[in-house]
């Protein structure tokens, strides 16, 4: 089992935490994590633009000119794509962007992302994060307290002042251990976890 150095929210060491290696020491599959990725941008998309093509725009029906011995360059309709108003070629329409993966693949996806970060020691798990008020200020000095730039902060569950005070601070973002993704794991430099969400973590992954 991989050890790690569990600090409190001043940055001081309080102690150790063993990681459960099915969940933070397994092979790190990086097919696996970028394929997660581009599914979970992918599946972002909309796929709602629309635009219309020649046969989609109003107007036509009948040559503009003769063909012949008018000056002007020979058209077939005004609904073409050289005219205003005509139709766009290859107009964009809407479409399903979904990328699947199945269960397990998704599962040892975030695995592999999580034992990368605990590799790279940009995996922090501190005791708790007990913070009285939604305080800017407050998340700021803990998150430099850890050295942590550009942080994911994992709680067990929702902390309505954890999420209000991380708000505000740039390349910062939270979620609860049930939430986290290959993405948001992925996408921040240091992910900063309490020893609530590790074990939550481990119940349903490992």
């Amino acid at each position: 089992m991989a050890n790690v150095t569990v600090y409190n929210m001043e940055g001081n060491e309080v102690g150790t935490m063993d990681l459960n290696d099915a969940v933070f020491g397994v092979e790190v599959n990086e097919h696996l994590v970028h394929l997660a990725v581009v599914r979970q941008l992918a599946n972002k998309r909309q796929g709602t633009q629309k635009a219309k093509t020649r046969s989609e725009v109003s107007g036509g029906g009948r040559k503009p000119w003769r063909q012949k011995g008018t000056g002007h360059a020979r058209q077939g309709s005004i609904r073409a794509a050289q005219w205003t108003g005509g139709g766009i070629v290859f107009a964009p329409t809407p479409r399903d962007y979904e990328v699947k993966m199945n269960k397990k693949e998704r599962r040892a996806a975030l695995k592999s992302a999580l034992t990368s970060k605990v590799q790279d020691n940009k995996f922090v798990v501190v005791d708790s994060l007990a913070l009285a008020d939604a305080k800017t200020k407050e998340m700021q000095k803990v998150l430099t307290n850890l050295k942590a730039e550009k942080a994911l902060i994992v709680t067990a569950q929702e902390d309505k002042n954890v999420i209000l005070s991380a708000r505000n601070i740039e390349n910062v973002q939270t979620v609860a251990a049930n939430g986290i993704n290959v993405y948001d794991v992925m996408s921040h430099g240091t992910v900063v976890v309490t020893k609530d969400a590790v074990a939550s973590i481990e119940e349903v992954y490992a």
